[in-house]
């Protein structure tokens, strides 16, 4: 990219979903909409590449799984907004039949570095006595048909399968989020936007920001953005789209606020004392 002005800062380099819920949020800014901030280069990649990324400190800022928070926090940020919690918006046990017993089971999840998967592996613990048997990790988009084709006994599902697995044939054997939620009272963590920290306070407080402005600009013009919404959700279901952003999108996305903080906060010392991650330090989660 060149510039008719050397001193011109070069875009920083972004990783999101193709997901509605994050073309929603970064529309406006992806696009040069957000007055006074920074250009974006935007790589697409689904959350299991993006938190490998952020493993590796690949890419300035980048949309992850809070379950990778403990290995990334060392080089990366937390920033306070455009990321994913909420409350009715859980994974989900998928099965073939209604009441199956997932003692000994052999389970499809999308990733063991998720958020998913960290709840699935606390409610396991708690209403599995005998504990689940194997764990396999599949593409999100094969667990369903693996489901239903016998493959595996149950699948963890994300996203808009909270929309489409019955068109599998297959029935919520649990919700995730409903367990969480009964036991803690806190929204669930989903998807976090963190930044790297060598980018300085300044620009760390302008990236904040500019998502939120992102954010307020795609609620209050929500035609904006849908043709960036659709071209990258060309399999989805217009319709399926909108529940999705109706979803995912909310106060937590603008501002994590006290709830947003204690839910990462408890999300994560409990998966630590369960021995699923390593114990994070509260203040590694403050902002600058």
């Amino acid at each position: 990219m060149s510039h008719a002005d050397d001193t011109a800062r070069p875009p920083l380099r972004i990783a999101y979903s193709p997901c509605p819920n994050d073309t929603f949020v970064f529309d406006a800014w992806a696009h040069g909409r957000v007055p006074g901030a920074p250009g974006l280069d935007v790589t697409f990649a689904d959350i299991d590449l993006t938190n490998g990324m952020a493993q590796r400190g690949e890419l300035d800022v980048l949309k992850v799984s809070y379950a990778v928070l403990p290995w990334v926090l060392d080089r990366y940020t937390l920033l306070p907004c455009g990321g994913a919690l909420g409350r009715g918006n859980g994974p989900l046990v998928l099965t073939r039949g209604p009441g199956a017993d997932l003692t000994g089971a052999t389970v499809a999840v999308p990733s063991e570095r998720s958020t998913a998967y960290l709840l699935f592996r606390l409610w396991a613990a708690a209403v599995l006595p005998g504990g689940v048997g194997r764990i396999v990790v599949l593409p999100f988009h094969e667990i369903m048909p693996a489901v239903r084709d016998g493959k595996v006994d149950a699948g963890l599902v994300i996203h808009e399968a909270r929309f489409t697995y019955q068109n599998y044939g297959l029935h919520r054997l649990a919700d995730m989020g409903e367990h969480w939620e009964s036991t803690t009272g806190l929204p669930i963590p989903l998807g976090a936007i963190i930044a790297k920290r060598e980018l300085g306070a300044e620009t760390l407080r302008t990236l904040a920001e500019s998502a939120r402005t992102s954010l307020r600009m795609a609620w209050a013009d929500p035609a904006a953005s849908r043709p960036y919404v659709r071209a990258h959700a060309q399999e989805m279901d217009p319709s399926v789209a909108d529940q999705h952003i109706a979803l995912y999108v909310n106060e937590f996305t603008a501002d994590l606020g006290r709830d947003g903080y204690g839910a990462v906060h408890a999300l994560l010392t409990r998966a630590a004392a369960e021995g699923l991650v390593p114990p994070l330090e509260p203040e590694a989660l403050e902002f600058v």
